[in-house]
């Protein structure tokens, strides 16, 4: 049989390369984060029960930093924002140092007919604490502007194990989360409470977030937050209804 030539030869070898090559593209698309929303499978309210947004709620948090004391006041408005067809609620947040305002952000959430609440965006600004000036909009981010995609805040049904994107806007915000328990007891100035689900958040572009938050059914909310590295708690001490 006559040997095959040297340019067969190459021709396979090539041949082989475009196909892993293709192959390789495809997986790489394949694990892109590309979420499918469809604005008919949302619902106007959010009444997950680790994450329930009913407007007029009002939490307050505190913690006790390097820097001294800081209150955090998250109100559930009566205000929503249309986001890729969608009607989101939306959340107002403000961070105070010492009294003086530092941070306020707006967040839009809504919850899916499964009972998934997806994270829609921010619009967020830091301030000089003395002169009260905006220094920073960082982070602030609006599903389908610029490349940006919701992410869950919250799942339907938790499971331990699960990880799963909160945010994602390329470079700016890609916050994830992973379920590490559904069984814990913490107490926090506003009260003793068992059954909550145990989240480690964290970041693929900022390694300094790293903190464990509580959830808990009776509160259908957010009652701690612990940064891991330092061990500094922000805990919830009240919840009013407006």
């Amino acid at each position: 049989m006559k040997p095959k030539s040297k340019y067969y030869i190459y021709g396979i070898v090539i041949l082989a390369i475009v196909i892993v090559a293709i192959i390789a593209v495809v997986f790489i698309r394949g694990g892109e984060y590309n979420p499918t929303i469809n604005p008919s499978n949302f619902v106007s309210i959010i009444n997950n029960p680790y994450y329930t947004l009913t407007p007029g709620t009002n939490y307050t948090y505190q913690s006790d930093t390097a820097d001294g004391i800081e209150k955090n006041i998250l109100i559930v408005t009566n205000k929503t924002k249309q986001i890729m067809e969608v009607t989101t609620i939306e959340v107002w947040d403000r961070v105070w140092l010492n009294d003086q305002l530092i941070e306020e952000t707006y967040d839009w959430y809504a919850q899916d007919k499964e009972g998934n609440v997806w994270y829609f965006g921010e619009d967020s600004k830091e301030y000089d604490p003395v002169t009260q000036e905006v220094i920073s909009t960082e982070g602030s981010w609006e599903a389908g502007v610029d490349g940006a995609k919701p992410g869950i805040i919250m799942k339907a049904n938790p499971k331990i194990g699960d990880s799963y994107r909160q945010e994602y806007y390329k470079g700016e915000a890609e916050d994830m989360a992973d379920v590490v328990s559904l069984g814990e007891t913490v107490t926090v100035p506003f009260g003793t409470f068992k059954n909550c689900l145990k989240t480690r958040d964290w970041s693929k572009i900022d390694p300094t977030l790293n903190e464990y938050k509580y959830y808990s059914p009776d509160v259908a909310g957010v009652v701690l937050e612990v940064i891991v590295d330092s061990g500094e708690r922000v805990e919830l001490v009240n919840v009013t209804v407006d």
